[in-house]
């Protein structure tokens, strides 16, 4: 598609979301955030991310519609460390349907985002992924993201028996 042929059927309309989006956006979390996605990641999609991030900060639970339907959606927070002047702003979940992913629907969700936690006083915008996902490292530089910082996460399955080490003797 051409940026002439883009007409505002084309463009999302991004809103904030309400309750009646929730089974939507869920539906829409778990065709991308699949088990795949994040088998050791310590978030993991569920229903109670929707609510406890609706019910925290509802102005930054937004949804982006397009042709009448929910294409996408965001979910972010902001925190404030003690002792610390800078307030934080904290991108937890962005998803697209994925049929309609490398389009315009994640920038624009995005962009309103980051607006919105600039007017709450946020310095800095944190986001996560795995470090792996490259095609979500490609899309966070292209909105402005740097200082990549790897972070390991380890995991330890307790359903497995473990055996235990022998020692030789000597």
């Amino acid at each position: 598609m051409t940026e002439a042929s883009i007409t505002s059927e084309d463009t999302p309309r991004i809103r904030e979301m309400e309750i009646d989006d929730f089974p939507e956006v869920f539906h829409i979390g778990e065709e991308v955030f699949t088990v795949e996605y994040s088998q050791s990641l310590y978030r993991t999609w569920d229903e109670f991310e929707i609510t406890t991030h609706f019910n925290l900060d509802n102005d930054l639970c937004l949804v982006a519609e397009l042709g009448g339907r929910i294409a996408g959606f965001a979910l972010g927070t902001t925190v404030k460390k003690h002792n610390s002047p800078w307030k934080y702003g904290y991108l937890v979940w962005l998803g697209v349907r994925r049929d309609i992913q490398k389009g315009s629907v994640g920038s624009r969700l995005f962009h309103e985002i980051r607006r919105r936690m600039v007017e709450q006083g946020v310095r800095m915008i944190i986001i996560d992924t795995s470090a792996d996902n490259l095609a979500a490292i490609n899309f966070f530089k292209k909105q402005g993201f740097g200082d990549i910082q790897e972070h390991v996460y380890m995991s330890l399955n307790l359903t497995r028996k473990t055996r235990k080490k022998t020692v030789k003797k000597p």
